[in-house]
């Protein structure tokens, strides 16, 4: 009965010490992550205009950094969507596909009122994306145009698949001369060839750039003077990380 109740008592002193533990250790680590500096200040018209479109490149650079390594800048968004509420001052503005798997401002590690975001599946430029970037730039001041294509892109290999469905043929048809423009790919030309549909997202990005440029003369007159760069690149859904397409 003795040697039980030893037993019972050595126990229950190693499961009150383990509970004490714990607690101290999560409270430790939640010190620590609360001492971090919290971002709550916005854009202001100053500050983007201090702004050079190289270095707002590398600051997406930089973000992108912090973002797949699982150190992306602590916000306080709702701080920021009051301060933001006057006017807005963006850095950039990003032609992105639809995909939700695809997180725009949290890719580049940036802030509520840092960045325009154009959203279209396959990200392709057609008149009202035009507008909003000549918008963007020419007006509200942003020195980055930055065209994003990604990893596994559904909609580009509804495009090599020839898809026929409702809206999304004509869609579809958007994206048909980057798929034209890949069949010089050594390879087995279909949607299950992740390395010819990353071919084609990449001249699909190439093609949306082209036609930035020669449908923009408001773009290309900024891009030609170094008021603005145009970029493209293409996100890697399996790891969070960027190429730069040349």
């Amino acid at each position: 009965m003795m040697k039980t109740t030893l037993l019972l008592s050595v126990f229950l002193g190693l499961m009150l010490l383990s509970c004490k533990e714990n607690p101290t250790k999560d409270v430790s680590e939640n010190k620590q992550s609360d001492t971090r500096h919290v971002i709550t200040h916005v854009m202001t018209k100053e500050q983007q205009a201090a702004l050079t479109p190289d270095q707002v490149l590398q600051e997406f650079v930089e973000g992108n950094k912090r973002f797949n390594t699982g150190n992306s800048t602590p916000r306080d968004l709702s701080m920021q969507a009051r301060k933001s509420a006057p006017g807005q001052y963006p850095k950039a503005v990003v032609l992105s596909c639809l995909d939700s798997r695809v997180p725009v401002e949290d890719v580049f590690d940036q802030g509520l009122g840092d960045i325009f975001v154009g959203r279209v599946a396959g990200n392709f430029v057609n008149e009202d994306l035009l507008g909003s970037m000549e918008f963007a730039c020419k007006v509200a001041g942003a020195k980055l145009i930055l065209v994003m294509g990604h990893q596994h892109c559904g909609a580009v290999k509804g495009a090599i698949d020839d898809v026929r469905l409702g809206n999304i043929t004509a869609m579809l048809s958007k994206i048909k001369p980057a798929v034209k423009m890949s069949q010089d790919f050594a390879g087995d030309k279909t949607s299950e060839n992740s390395e010819f549909v990353k071919h084609v997202s990449e001249n699909n990005v190439k093609y949306a750039i082209q036609q930035i440029r020669e449908k923009s003369p408001i773009l290309r007159e900024m891009e030609e003077k170094g008021e603005i760069k145009i970029v493209g690149v293409f996100y890697r859904l399996t790891d969070g990380t960027l190429e730069f397409v040349k």
